[in-house]
């Protein structure tokens, strides 16, 4: 284990580099990092109101026609040029050239994850699986010592995820979203607790 494991130029294996983001898969998903083609799809899709009602109010609403492509081009892809941000577009195996969703770590102090989902894939325990990869990928390959969240109190759905793996809630507050001001909850899982968690076999 590296001596600081928070470090950001830490690297966690002889030839890789904080920008790469490798594909993932688990049993069902693929996830494939994001690129410009990614446009047409993810504008789409993603403009639902259930899908973006929890989220950041960052977020344009109503979404603009070329909401993806400023987003993707002007930002995503910026962001993990500079080895800030690791962004996976979601897509079932059995169809691989479709995206589903999205999952995203950032490298900052707090929301180091983020997701979104088309609702017609929701309840089927496939952000599930794409969490448990991603978050491998945040303590085992980027060796961070910890992974924190914050959602609205009323994403009982996204609140029980964090619940089923094993997170923590630790701190209360308020924030501004797209759908509204909610009040909010902060949520915490420490490297060791995760392997533990794993250890475990809590699914």
């Amino acid at each position: 284990m590296p001596k600081n494991p928070g470090a950001a130029n830490t690297l966690p294996f002889p030839g890789y580099h904080l920008r790469m983001t490798p594909t993932g898969q688990t049993a069902r998903l693929i996830l494939k990092p994001l690129t410009l083609e990614d446009v047409p799809q993810i504008q789409a899709v993603f403009p639902q109101g259930e899908i973006v009602r929890y989220l950041k109010n960052i977020v344009p609403w109503p979404y603009p026609p070329d909401g993806a492509l400023t987003y993707i081009r002007d930002m995503a892809l910026p962001a993990i040029e500079r080895g800030e941000e690791w962004i996976w577009t979601l897509r079932l195996k059995s169809a691989p050239d479709k995206i589903i969703g999205s999952i995203t770590l950032a490298d900052r102090e707090a929301d180091h994850r983020g997701f979104w989902l088309d609702p017609a894939f929701q309840g089927q325990g496939l952000m599930t699986e794409a969490c448990v990869w991603v978050n491998d990928f945040w303590f085992e390959t980027l060796s961070k010592p910890v992974l924190r969240v914050s959602k609205a109190v009323p994403n009982y759905a996204s609140i029980r995820l964090s619940e089923k793996m094993g997170m923590r809630l630790v701190g209360h507050g308020e924030k501004d979203y797209v759908s509204g001001h909610f009040p909010s909850e902060k949520w915490e899982i420490t490297a060791e607790e995760w392997r533990e968690w794993k250890a475990e076999g809590s699914l």
